[in-house]
């Protein structure tokens, strides 16, 4: 770890701690890349990190882990509502396979939003979806029942992951491959 600067640490209700981007970059030096990616999402989508601030204490910083901090930033989201997410995302964006939009709006005939998933290609109308433990419950059940025979009546391909998939990433990227494929996407 290296010296802290003057704006590497905050006070968030009396406790003193670094920085958002101090501690992202603190954490490349030891994790893993689609972990800090999730980490990086998160701190987004909480408000602890921003484009400016990363690039600020990326320019100024050379610690352990800058290497990997400079390939994973550009891929950092707060759109990703969730560390399997966020995983997912990166592991499609460190393969051939084409970036994914995360979030994606699905549309009715009339133009309408009727749903959204978590990652997709709007070009070749292919979602993904992580299914986490709440997707099981009675209520979120049904939901999800009509948010896909919403989706698949527009023409969507949905690919639904759950927890058993965060150990198989080969698997992951070569159903959405094939599934693209399918859908005419060719790279």
């Amino acid at each position: 770890m290296s010296e802290l600067g003057p704006g590497d640490v905050v006070d968030r209700g009396g406790l003193r701690l670094t920085s958002g981007p101090r501690t992202w970059l603190d954490l490349a030096a030891t994790l893993p890349e689609d972990e800090l990616v999730a980490v990086g999402d998160a701190l987004y989508r909480a408000g602890h990190l921003d484009a400016e601030q990363l690039d600020a204490q990326l320019a100024a910083s050379s610690p352990r882990g800058i290497v990997r901090a400079r390939r994973c930033a550009p891929a950092l989201d707060p759109r990703a509502a969730s560390r399997p997410e966020s995983l997912l995302r990166w592991w499609v964006i460190d393969s051939p396979i084409p970036d994914p939009e995360p979030q994606v709006p699905v549309l009715d005939r009339r133009g309408r939003e009727v749903a959204h998933g978590d990652l997709g290609y709007r070009r070749w109308k292919v979602l993904v979806e992580y299914e986490g433990r709440q997707h099981a419950e009675r209520e979120q059940f049904g939901r999800d029942v009509d948010r896909y025979s919403l989706m698949a009546a527009d023409g969507w391909l949905v690919l639904r992951f759950a927890d058993r998939h965060l150990r198989q990433r080969a698997v992951v990227l070569d159903r959405l491959a094939g599934a693209l494929w399918s859908r005419g996407a060719r790279w």
